[in-house]
């Protein structure tokens, strides 16, 4: 069993790994006093370990604005993951069939934290489609990949907060009314997510198991709302679920 706790020593690396953390899509540069107050280290620690980042190129420092930034050495350390990801390599043929088959965009995801991170993506033949790109993270609580592992997998539903964000009118956003919900998916074996990640979005999703059993990510396939009803969603749950079946059996 994988030991969730730091190993001792392991402060500065953590409260590194941290600061990078707080860099996102929404706030992708800040300044000093701005990672000062949100990692809650002082100015000293928080400039040392900056240093530290910039002198491995992981963070990058705005000499016009003196803001820092992620460094394009996370960049090339993600394009190395990526390319060594046994399980996108795996999946990528039958990524490319779904597309295929039901014209809208498939992806493999894998959970981050309280998100769903895009492994990887392969887009529909639709000219209004689903596009989210590789490395893009939506929250587990609204997306069908997330809510299927809330169904199976104990630990993220353990974890997952209690107030969540709503994105959308339709967006659960207490963690008891995912219940029903979480029973339904365990009894079909898919979970949807209709307008709840953004209006006129809806996607349909799975998990990933390896032969043991063991949860390695999920699948979804997700398009307009207007080309996904109820009936559209039920089919291709089914899919989807026979295709992770066959999938399961490889890996």
């Amino acid at each position: 069993m994988n030991d969730p706790r730091p190993p001792q020593g392991a402060q500065a690396a953590l409260r590194a790994v941290r600061l990078l953390k707080l860099f996102t899509r929404d706030q992708p540069e800040m300044t000093l006093s701005q990672l000062v107050g949100l990692s809650g280290l002082n100015k000293t620690t928080t400039h040392r370990l900056l240093r530290a980042l910039r002198s491995e190129s992981l963070i990058h420092r705005n000499p016009a604005n003196g803001r820092y930034s992620l460094g394009p050495g996370l960049m090339a350390l993600g394009v190395q993951a990526l390319a060594s990801n046994d399980l996108r390599r795996r999946v990528r043929p039958l990524l490319q069939s779904l597309a295929r088959d039901s014209g809208e965009t498939a992806t493999l995801e894998v959970p981050v934290e309280n998100d769903m991170l895009i492994l990887d993506e392969v887009a529909g033949r639709h000219v209004v489609g689903a596009i989210g790109y590789i490395g893009t993270r939506w929250p587990l609580h609204a997306t069908s990949t997330g809510k299927a592992y809330l169904a199976f997998d104990l630990v993220s539903l353990e974890r997952l907060s209690t107030d969540l964000p709503s994105l959308t009118a339709n967006t659960l956003i207490r963690r008891e009314s995912f219940q029903p919900q979480l029973d339904e998916i365990r009894r079909r074996g898919y979970a949807t997510s209709v307008d709840e990640l953004e209006d006129g979005y809806t996607a349909v999703g799975t998990v990933i198991r390896s032969s043991f059993g063991d949860l390695l990510g999920a699948l979804s396939i997700g398009g307009p709302t207007q080309r996904m009803p109820a009936g559209r969603c039920a089919e291709l749950g089914t899919i989807l679920c026979q295709a992770v079946t066959r999938l399961d059996q490889r890996l």
